[in-house]
């Protein structure tokens, strides 16, 4: 049978709640004034102090008329508590910091020259309200955006989408319409009043997804209806690429129109028929479900998301 002070069975019966009442008392220096800033009856505070001599297996106070004081183990016991509720303190403010403050890393997989106000105002919230936490925006082809969310290698993916996968989850982000556009070295650049027809034959660039049954299959619909040639002379799936091939004078190629504007504004590209009804695409926020997101991850896609239904989508339209 164990001791009453030993070790092992102090630490299994002891209760912090007794400790507390202890270290007030010990302060005020009466059973009275303990209990009126515990707002305990006395009574409570006798026996709260009763079962802690039991506990320990020592007399804590001396009571008699007119005196109070501790015991030599009720100072040593004291000490102790008074550290022990320091200790309590310290772990309260040590899990609002691990609450209140959020980190982890945040890897976004990135269809390139996504072009979306609102979702540069959701990364910079995100950012100054959680400094910590870091990002990484990976520019990859929609399809291996969307292949690292249902691996788990990214975080969420912001790409187009051709086929729903129906493990991974879908919003709508913004929508977009593609034009055609040409470079300066290109024979139709700076003509006025052209037609569709003034596109039959002309060699095109574009993207690799830029085919029938392809996720810009409204796009290669509009040079089929232009009589433009099937065969491309360049292809990347990289937007930054293909505009690098139009402005250089390769052929025409579709770009999204907003995106455009700022080059076409420079001189470095001209906006070609048909000018009206560009088709229009869709760009989605694609996420895993079934990933075992950290608090980054979490607190980021929950703002996006949030943000996202709090916007028409006539907000979210960019042409």
């Amino acid at each position: 049978m164990l001791r009453p002070d030993a070790p092992e069975r102090i630490m299994r019966e002891l209760d912090w709640n007794l400790l507390r009442t202890f270290v007030v008392l010990a302060q005020s220096g009466s059973i009275t004034e303990a209990a009126g800033k515990l707002r305990l009856a006395q009574p409570s505070v006798s026996a709260a102090l009763k079962r802690l001599e039991e506990r320990v297996g020592k007399q804590l106070v001396v009571r008699g008329a007119g005196q109070f004081h501790l015991t030599e183990a009720g100072e040593a016991l004291r000490r102790e508590a008074v550290e022990i509720q320091g200790s309590i303190l310290r772990i309260a403010t040590l899990m609002r910091d691990v609450t209140d403050e959020i980190r982890g890393h945040l890897r976004i997989a990135l269809a390139s020259h996504v072009v979306c106000p609102l979702f540069d105002r959701v990364l910079a919230e995100f950012h100054a309200a959680h400094p910590r936490a870091t990002v990484s925006l990976d520019v990859r082809s929609s399809a291996e955006a969307i292949s690292g969310v249902a691996d788990k290698s990214a975080s969420l993916a912001v790409c187009l989408v051709r086929e729903r996968n129906p493990r991974l989850e879908y919003r709508r982000l913004y929508r977009e319409f593609f034009g055609l556009y040409c470079g300066p070295p290109h024979p139709l650049f700076g003509r006025e009043g052209l037609t569709r027809a003034d596109l039959a034959g002309q060699s095109a660039v574009g993207f690799e997804t830029d085919r029938l049954g392809g996720i810009l299959q409204a796009v290669t619909l509009l040079r089929a209806e232009a009589e433009m040639r099937d065969e491309m002379v360049g292809v990347s799936s990289h937007l930054e690429e293909v505009r690098r091939m139009i402005v250089a004078g390769l052929g025409i190629g579709a770009l999204p129109v907003h995106v455009a504007a700022r080059d076409v504004a420079d001189g470095l590209l001209w906006r070609l028929p048909p000018y009206d009804d560009p088709p229009p695409v869709d760009v989605h926020v694609v996420w895993n479900p079934r990933t075992r997101m950290n608090r980054a991850e979490r607190a980021f896609l929950a703002a996006l998301t949030e943000a996202i239904e709090a916007t028409p989508i006539e907000e979210r339209t960019y042409s």
